[in-house]
């Protein structure tokens, strides 16, 4: 979520030793298993058939192509190039090395997932990156301009910058520096995240399978780091020729001149002539919102029309606090009415944000859409892909691309109803992947269904914050990086209450479970908290896969303030696999309890089951009842049920052995 202010959780902590960003692998990790050459999510496709995103593209992991360069990884530990790696591994590149991938169908475009370093002073460089497709060469350029953020929340882009918040404390020193004598020295550039970006390119031509595609690091930068490549074959744009053409009203396909105006122009004459409004192929500049209501804009394809904005400095704050604006595509705000019957699809909005300014409304899309729907987009450099305030309903997000954002790719936020993200892509995201976010009025009876979410830099894959009778279904999350878990439940940020029923259903979760460095314990693949008050909506978490988890498979908290408070007293697991555990299968720290059926688990790393309940540490046992209804397997021994005290948060982490078919 972005625009609540992250803070410390007040809970016991030892010190940490300091992690720089060195590519270089780490502990906790397995290694690199067998796996055929396409991939998703760094794994077989059969262990997640079923589940995630239909995509255009197939996926190639660097580190199983052929290379000169030095296979960094796999590694797990935050603020490190191997961590933040789909994966957990990676190629680094010096001047004049290269990767080559085997195409292994026929393709026209690729996207490279990359990192390069920052400047000294930050604000990033470029470089030129090699593309041989084939016979045909092309340069790609690379920049670290959007990549490579510091510090503590909401971070810097500065390198060299002091704490941004001395007073909140901080595990580097156990301490809270502001509080301290001696102050302690921090190392800088102090918490290096978000280090990758990626580029598009259209070949020119069709390489066939099994056909080469090698990339060959520059001189310009001393090193340059490759993630994975995507391969698709894109067809051809598409043309509505009845429509109103925004090329028609003065907009600039060539991206020199502002045509923003020009798309005002065409809007106003189709919802006057029911027409819908083409955008054709070209690069569009637009630097602000284009406020929608009651139309229909398609693009040629997400390849073809790239509207595209730089960040623009206000002269003044907006009304809703914002001191920039750029490109986007807002429904009017709830407070106005809102929008209703707006249809987007088939092009790219690509942003300029640099930087986490939480008031700032330069999303890709935002507003509230009611009965609308969001097809076929590509988003990349804004702050949050989609972020909707409501109350709406009845929206449709589907078949996007959602990469490199500041802070979340989707948040139905505020009221949010009827509503489905379904078939979305997104990686590299620098909060919540997919958020519902609860605050004020509730929202009810939302699904976020075969959604693909990798590497989300800070937080969660999908994140729930209170809600009514919401669905989690059909996702593959993969790799989140620290202070969240794959799938996140949690009564905070001021969300109202959890009610009904919570379905969490056939979901797919690989190397999840992260760091979590205020409470120094490791978190779960699925992480239930109860932070702001209890949980006791009916919780069901049925046919999910917990696969490779750094710590925990399943972890249910509270906060130790309120610890004798709240609990979380009615979820349920049936048919649950779980493959792999570096500590427990399930970490309670919290009163109420959970029942679990048919849940099997192999390759468990420490106890199976770490119940601290309330750290109440009662003759009569934990607060937590665990309530085996049957079929449980490889793990759950008669000795721990119902509640025995088995309470060790930080076991020694086993490093789980590759994800294997049940």
């Amino acid at each position: 979520m972005s625009l609540a202010l992250r803070r410390p959780v007040a809970v016991a902590v030892i010190a940490l030793s300091a992690v720089a960003v060195v590519p270089a692998g780490a502990a906790q990790a397995s290694p690199a298993p067998a796996v055929p050459a396409v991939t998703r999510a760094a794994l077989d496709p059969a262990l997640v058939a079923g589940r995630g995103a239909s995509v255009a593209f197939l996926e190639q992991e660097a580190e199983r192509a052929r290379t000169n360069g030095t296979v960094i990884g796999p590694g797990r530990t935050a603020y490190t190039l191997p961590a933040e790696a789909s994966g957990r591994s990676a190629v680094r590149l010096t001047p004049g090395q290269y990767v080559e991938f085997t195409l292994p169908k026929a393709a026209n475009a690729v996207t490279v997932r990359y990192s390069i370093p920052d400047s000294a002073t930050g604000g990033g460089l470029t470089a030129p990156l090699s593309v041989k497709a084939g016979n045909a060469s092309r340069t790609m350029t690379l920049t670290s301009q959007y990549s490579w953020l510091y510090n503590q929340y909401p971070f810097t882009n500065d390198p060299n910058a002091d704490l941004l918040h001395p007073d909140w404390w901080i595990t580097e020193c156990a301490c809270v520096p502001a509080a301290t004598t001696p102050t302690p020295a921090i190392t800088k550039p102090f918490w290096p995240s978000h280090f990758y970006d990626e580029q598009r390119l259209l070949l020119g031509r069709t390489v066939p399978a099994g056909g080469k595609v090698r990339l060959t690091a520059s001189s310009a930068v001393p090193w340059t780091v490759i993630d994975l490549l995507d391969s698709e074959l894109v067809g051809l744009p598409h043309v509505n020729l009845l429509a109103a053409n925004v090329l028609a009203f003065g907009a600039d396909p060539t991206g020199r001149r502002d045509s923003a105006p020009a798309f005002d122009k065409a809007i106003a004459f189709a919802q006057k002539t029911k027409l819908k409004v083409y955008v054709p192929p070209g690069t569009f500049q637009v630097n602000r919102h284009i406020v929608v209501d009651n139309v229909t804009i398609e693009g040629a394809g997400n390849w073809y029309t790239i509207i595209k904005g730089v960040s623009v400095p206000l002269a003044s704050p907006a009304p809703d606090g914002s001191t920039h604006t750029g490109v986007g595509f807002y429904g009017r705000y709830a407070s106005e009415g809102g929008s209703r019957n707006v249809h987007l699809s088939g092009f790219a909005i690509e942003g300029d944000v640099r930087e986490r300014i939480d008031k700032d409304q330069v999303n890709g899309v935002g507003g509230a859409m009611s009965d609308s729907t969001i097809k076929g987009l590509h988003l990349r450099h804004t702050k949050v892909g989609l972020w909707f305030d409501g109350p709406m309903s009845n929206v449709r997000v589907e078949n996007n691309i959602i990469v490199d954002q500041i802070a979340d790719a989707l948040n139905f936020h505020t009221g949010v109803t009827g509503s489905v993200a379904r078939n979305n892509f997104v990686r590299n995201s620098g909060d919540d992947g997919l958020a519902m976010w609860a605050e004020k009025t509730t929202n009810a009876g939302n699904t976020f269904d075969r959604n693909t979410v990798q590497t989300p830099v800070l937080a969660n894959g999908i994140a729930i914050y209170g809600g009514r009778d919401n669905t989690v279904s059909n996702n593959l999350i993969a790799d989140p990086i620290r202070e969240g878990s794959a799938i996140h439940a949690g009564s905070r940020f001021g969300a109202e209450p959890f009610t009904g029923t919570l379905k969490i259903t056939n979901n797919t979760t690989v190397r999840a479970g992260t760091y979590e460095l205020n409470w120094n314990i490791g978190l779960g693949a699925i992480w239930i908290f109860a932070l702001d008050r209890s949980i006791d909506a009916d919780i069901q978490v049925t046919g999910d896969h917990y696969l490779d988890n750094t710590y925990n498979a399943i972890m249910m908290v509270s906060d130790w303030p309120v610890k004798d408070l709240y609990s979380i007293p009615n979820v349920h697991f049936k048919d649950v696999r779980i493959d792999g555990t570096g500590t427990s299968v399930l970490s309670a720290r919290v009163a109420g309890g959970a029942t679990f059926e048919n849940v099997d688990a192999r390759n468990v790393g420490a106890v199976p089951v770490n119940n601290c309940g309330s750290f109440g540490f009662t003759p009569a046992g934990s607060e937590f009842t665990v309530t085996d209804r049957g079929g449980n397997d490889g793990w759950l021994a008669p000795w721990l049920l119902p509640n025995t005290i088995t309470c060790d948060d930080r076991p020694p982490v086993v490093a789980p052995p590759a994800p294997a078919p049940f």
